[in-house]
This record gives C-alpha cells, structure tokens and sequence, in this order.
C-alpha cells in the first residue's frame, strides 16, 4: 500500500459523528457529512451542543480530558438529563479520499477520581472485503495496539497500561512514531480551530509579538496581522484584497508596535488619510477581517468551526462569506451553525442539517436534501433559505411548536 501521508494525499475529512449521552445529543448521529456542513435550527435546537463536541474534543487533546470536563461541569452537568452510562463520541473519517475509513470511538464516563476514558478504540477494514478490525483498544488506560505504517488484522497488539485512567490513548500513543494512524489522528484533531469571536476582544490592544492562529475569542487578531505581515506578506495582501471586495472603501490594516509593548491594529479607508483604531472600527469589518486570518491561514486547520457568523455582519455579506467558507473547504472541513437565510441561500440541500427536539426533548438531525419536497422545489428554482423561512421544512422552525417533523423525511 502506497504511503498514506495526508500532506501527500489530501487532507483528512469526517464522513459521519455519532453522539449519546451528551446534554440535549441522547443519541445522534450526522453521516454523509459534507467539506462545508451548516446546522440550522431555531434556539435551543442543539446547535451549540453539537458544535461543543468538536470543541470539547479538541479540548481534550489539547490541554486533557480532565480539563475539558470539569469546566463545562463534569459528568453531571455533561450528561444527558436522566439517562446513565459513559458519553459516547464515534467519528467515522479519512485521512484522504482514496485511504480506508476509520472508526475512532471515545466512552468517558464519572469515575471516583474524575473522568475515566471507558472505552476507546480505533478500527478499519484495509481490504475492501473482510471484517474491520480494532488496531487499537483500550479500557481505563489498559490495552493494547497494533504498530507499524498499515496496521493488519493478524499483526502483533502490543500491551500498554497509560499512567491514569483519564488519558486518552490515542493522544498519548500518537506522540510516539510508532504508531503513524493514531498520530494521524492526534494531529488532525489538535488542529481543531472552533471559533467563539468576541467582537469585543478583537479590538484589544495586546502584548506586541506575533502569533501564528487565532485564538477562539480574537483577542490575538493584532498578533495575527504581525505575523502575516513578517512572515506571509503575499497571503496578508491577499486577505486586504478580498475585504477590499468585501468591505467597499476599505484600504489597508496595519498593526504597529507601540512604545508600551503593546500591539495596535489599524484600520485605514481610501478617503481619509489617516487610520482609525480598531476599537473604532465597524463591527462588521473586524469580524469579516477576523474570520479571513481563519480561512485564509497559511497551514489551514484541518477543521473549523464557526458559531452564528451573522451576528454583526450585514445580510448581504453573508452570502459572500459563504463564497470564502467554500473555497476554504478545499483544504479546511467548515461547520457552521446559523439562523441566517441569507447565508443559506448559498447553501446547497446536502450541506444543511436541520435540528429540532422530539417529544422527549432530545436533538434529532435531518439534512436538507432527505426533506420530501425540497429537492424537488430547489430544482423548481427556490433557494433554501426562503424555503426554510416559509415553513416548506416542516420542522426546526421557530414559529412552531412542536417536536417531530409535520413533513416526511426521506427512507424514514
């Protein structure tokens, strides 16, 4: 088999998340996920929760699951009301289009000392025929992996007992080069950029000193322009010349050290000649500039999610966020959650999920395209988000008070 470097071959893609027991997810599964997927949905929907699972794991990875648990309020707090057991996240992925899928499982659940990593596993089928089979296993931090470039069914499983029930094996073995899929795996989802912009803290004036990505807040935006500036000027000016398109008028930003040691970020528009600090700047332009340093980020993270990208933006540069949001999914998988029509309205049928609560309260799914009816009216000429506003959905409207769907879902 050829080598299956993700630099070499592509960039790694979820196919499909599963989730149980995680606040409103009782049991939910997104499959057939597309390069740029939107969850749509009115409050209280699950939207949030559901874009909390990739910041939770990549929390997890990142800082470690006792951390990432205990600040969203351990497992009570976590868990889905009146259900027990262990949280269960399954991603179903690739590493490039023409490599076999994976299946990495992660159970966690309360133990008496904290969190406890129950169960995880990874598995794969290498043949396109034959069982899958688990090249990695654990259970409380006991178990056993496979080593080597591609893992097979029969290869030696090698014993290892982690040094606390509550680390993951996966990021703990992936820091070893003997185990080439699971560091794979580590490092696409440390990668992880999950967006939650202030707006507020986008117009700080930090510490001078350049930073390579931006923080989930913002707050490190002048950092950013500093960075761009010294070591990607050609990507920089690339970012002014689509907010030049995006935002009329708009000439240069600059980020200068001051005196104090701190950064200042600049805006300056074509008919005046003199810059205005950013904390004077229009809302819109800071979260349109904040989001372009994102997309258009020289070593792109291998996801990204972005919360509500409407609040703040006008209407009509919605639809022309979604045109960068497309053109980054070549190299970046986007989820996005919104209420926005307009940023629907560039959306095709297979990239929307929408969400509800069924009559026990907990979140279901249904893409767009499954909804009987509405491939039919967008081949008509109708665009998703004026479907959606007029209630040809069925469900997820905000207006109706209800749980289960009042249209058919496709196979269901």
């Amino acid at each position: 088999m050829e080598s299956m470097s993700s630099k070499e071959n592509g960039i790694p893609r979820i196919e499909s998340l599963k989730v149980q027991n995680f606040r409103s997810l009782q049991d939910v599964t997104l499959d057939k996920l597309t390069p740029l997927t939107v969850l749509l949905g009115p409050n209280g929907s699950g939207k949030s929760t559901i874009f909390d699972v990739f910041n939770f794991l990549s929390e997890c990875f990142q800082f470690g699951l006792r951390h990432a648990w205990d600040r969203r309020g351990k497992g009570k707090e976590l868990k889905t009301r009146g259900e027990d057991g262990p949280i269960v996240f399954e991603l179903t992925y690739r590493e490039s289009p023409k490599t076999p899928k994976i299946t990495y499982h992660l159970a966690i659940d309360e133990g008496i000392k904290g969190p406890e990593v129950v169960e995880e596993w990874l598995q794969w089928r290498r043949a396109s025929k034959g069982q899958p089979f688990r090249f990695l296993e654990f259970k409380r931090g006991i178990g056993r992996a496979i080593s080597g470039e591609v893992p097979e069914a029969d290869d030696i499983r090698t014993e290892s007992n982690l040094r606390s029930p509550d680390l993951i094996a996966v990021n703990t073995l992936g820091q070893l080069t003997d185990h080439p899929r699971v560091a794979a795996l580590r490092e696409f989802i440390t990668t992880w950029y999950v967006s939650y912009l202030s707006i507020d803290q986008t117009k700080n004036q930090p510490e001078a000193g350049p930073q390579e990505r931006l923080s989930k807040s913002g707050d490190n935006l002048p950092n950013v322009i500093q960075y761009l500036k010294e070591m990607h000027p050609h990507r920089l000016e690339k970012i002014f010349t689509v907010l030049r398109k995006r935002i009329p008028h708009l000439e240069r930003v600059d980020a200068e050290p001051m005196p104090d040691g701190r950064l200042l970020l600049q805006i300056k528009d074509a008919p005046f000649e003199k810059p205005v600090l950013s904390k004077f700047a229009s809302d819109g332009t800071m979260k349109m500039l904040a989001y372009l340093t994102v997309l258009y980020d020289p070593e792109p993270p291998r996801f990204v999610g972005i919360e509500e990208p409407e609040n703040f933006l006008h209407p009509r540069l919605l639809p022309e966020l979604a045109e960068e949001c497309r053109a980054a999914s070549e190299n970046s998988q986007l989820l996005i959650t919104s209420h926005s029509p307009f940023l629907l309205n560039a959306m095709r049928a297979e990239e929307v999920r929408v969400l509800y609560r069924d009559e026990h309260g907990f979140t279901q799914a249904v893409r767009a395209s499954d909804i009987t009816g509405i491939p039919e009216l967008i081949q008509a000429g109708s665009s998703l988000g004026h479907l959606w506003m007029e209630g040809h959905f069925g469900f997820g409207d905000p207006m109706v008070n209800s749980g289960a769907p009042k249209t058919t879902i496709k196979g269901a």
